[in-house]
């Protein structure tokens, strides 16, 4: 409909000829409308744009239409629930979104149960948990379903077979296997092996992959396909490729679209795509136009022309920081996982023809580090990190190590990228997650206010945090509250004794507890100077949340006086007040 003009109230009778009937604008009807993947959108929504429509029957394009509606000046009365991925739902401007909830994928115990129901040998189900919890980044990677599936399509192939290959251990090693395994499922239902034809496969659905990526773009139409040499029909033989990987909808208009089966397997193809490019045809995807060849078959005429895979990569790393909603952090990290050795080994029965590179990583190791050193989000400093493991350099994250475990790193000045790489290592470790001891990274070189800034990340996972004594200032409470508000049903045990929080503080944990998603059950706040104002905002929260909270030490807060204390026994009274001890 990208290039319709109609109203509204056209656009509802065409796709809803039951409205028709219904005075569906008046205030006799409540109506919702639901944008079910608002990432899928191929439309261009400018909620910038000055145009302003109001009125129903007034045509327009559909994308002036959407905007509008969504900013409540079409339709004001209507509800509208819009699902996404973050990065579009970023695109909406605050001020038109009354709520937001996040679908965070499967807990820890919840990966354990997907892999023990899906695999009935026990034995085996035990040693894909145990490798994927050693390798702390796949673990982590396991919170999205479509990654457990991916893990066990590779892993119980290949703990199952009588000659034990290398296990993967990092993302592009483990998604690297399962295209050779979706590969060799074709072969099996296709007698004739026609390797020369899968290669090109492979790399035509690489380049759709990559300039859809590039694109912002999840869901493809068949001009898409054709642009990129793709021939639907020949293209859906691959049932491990693409009878699984494209999906087919049908519409109103009975239009296809085709998508990859998650976004993770179109980043690992588009990265292909972007080595392959340079290896075979001395051609740097992000300078397009100068060796362009679709088949890969080009060969440079001399060695004065080769391009640079360590220019390739730098260039990668900085789109994927220029990039606001992220969209190139996981194909940079399997980009620069593809210029190993042992992965191009690896591929090497799959693409025969793909040529293997000599490759010194030292130079976009020390270029990611010094990035990493400027002023980027804690997200993209923890992409960087996850790059240099696919790399197969840990110096930083070993360096760090060293600190956590011989020595306070509140005595030492840390950079920008030591930072990233202390988040990295604490988020990695089950014992910190547990139990979040903040004291020792507190000291002369570290104040505790920009510890809890530097620490959102860790502390929105941890389930018992330990802040006695820190000297928090309200900076500090700001940032703390603001990591508990994002992941409010983590934390159960809060220690902020000997702070001076006073009020303002307390005023801000307290919008927390209000939080009925807020799970704490022990709060102390021993000596932390709470006057009859503070403990308003405190039993305030208590009320609207009295279900969680068991344990509460408000000890040493001398000035709370008679007043405070008959507040605290008013939610008390509260049948649902679950306090067990009050000190």
């Amino acid at each position: 409909m990208k290039n319709k003009t109609l109203s509204l109230l056209d656009l509802l009778h065409l796709f809803f000829p039951e409205t028709k009937e219904m005075e569906i604008f008046s205030d006799e009807y409540k109506v919702l409308f639901i944008f079910d993947g608002l990432d899928e959108c191929r439309l261009s929504l400018d909620f910038h744009s000055s145009v302003r429509l109001c009125d129903v029957s007034e045509s327009s394009s559909v994308d002036v239409m959407l905007t509008n509606l969504i900013k409540g000046n079409l339709f004001p009365s209507a509800l509208i629930w819009i699902t996404s991925r973050p990065a579009a739902a970023d695109l909406i401007p605050s001020e038109c979104v009354d709520r937001v909830t996040e679908v965070r994928g499967f807990s820890d115990p919840q990966k354990e149960e997907y892999f023990r129901k899906r695999i009935s040998d026990e034995s085996l189900s035990d040693q894909i948990i145990s490798h994927l919890k050693s390798s702390r980044s796949l673990y982590i990677m396991c919170h999205i379903p479509v990654f457990c599936w991916i893990s066990v399509t590779v892993l119980e192939r290949m703990l199952s077979e009588a000659e034990r290959r290398e296990i993967p251990k990092t993302l592009t090693q483990m998604y690297t296997h399962f295209l050779i395994i979706q590969t060799n499922i074709k072969h099996q239902k296709d007698y004739e092996k026609k390797v020369k034809k899968d290669e090109d496969m492979i790399f035509k659905l690489g380049k759709l992959a990559f300039e859809q990526l590039v694109k912002g773009n999840l869901i493809f139409y068949d001009e898409d396909l054709r642009e990129c040499g793709i021939d639907v029909a020949e293209a859906s033989v691959y049932s491990g490729l693409c009878t699984q990987i494209f999906r087919e909808e049908f519409g109103l208009y009975q239009g296809k679209v085709y998508c990859f089966v998650h976004l993770s397997i179109q980043e690992h193809l588009a990265a292909l795509y972007a080595h392959i490019s340079i290896t075979n045809n001395n051609r740097n995807v992000f300078k397009p136009g100068r060796f362009s060849n679709i088949l890969g078959r080009f060969k440079p005429k001399s060695l004065e022309e080769q391009v640079s895979l360590a220019d390739l990569h730098h260039q990668a790393v900085y789109k994927s920081l220029e990039s606001k909603n992220g969209h190139l952090d996981l194909f940079l990290r399997f980009l620069l996982g593809l210029s190993l050795e042992s992965n191009q080994i690896l591929l090497q029965d799959l693409l025969t023809q793909m040529r293997r590179c000599s490759y010194k990583k030292e130079e976009t190791v020390e270029y990611i580090k010094q990035k990493m050193n400027e002023n980027l989000s804690p997200e993209k400093s923890i992409n960087l990190i996850h790059c240099l493991n696919e790399l197969g350099d840990d110096s930083l994250v070993q360096e760090i190590q060293r600190y956590v475990t011989h020595s306070s790193v509140g005595k030492t000045k840390l950079s920008s990228s030591q930072w990233a790489a202390l988040v990295f290592v604490l988020l990695t470790s089950e014992q910190h997650l547990d139990e979040l001891n903040l004291k020792p990274f507190i000291g002369d070189k570290n104040t505790a206010d920009e510890v809890l800034v530097r620490l959102q990340l860790v502390i929105k996972e941890t389930k018992k945090l330990q802040l006695r004594s820190c000297n928090i200032t309200d900076e500090g409470c700001v940032a703390l509250t603001s990591a508990l508000r994002s992941n409010p049903s983590h934390l159960t045990h809060l220690n902020l004794s000997y702070n001076n929080l006073r009020d303002s503080g307390v005023k801000l944990i307290s919008d927390v507890l209000k939080n009925p998603d807020c799970k704490l059950k022990i709060l102390e706040l021993r000596s932390c100077n709470i006057t009859h104002e503070g403990c308003v905002a405190l039993t305030l929260a208590l009320r609207s949340n009295p279900s969680h909270l068991t344990h509460l030490n408000l000890s040493d807060n001398y000035i709370l006086r008679d007043s405070g204390v008959k507040l605290i026994s008013d939610v008390l009274k509260n049948p649902d007040c679950k306090l067990e001890i009050l000190k």
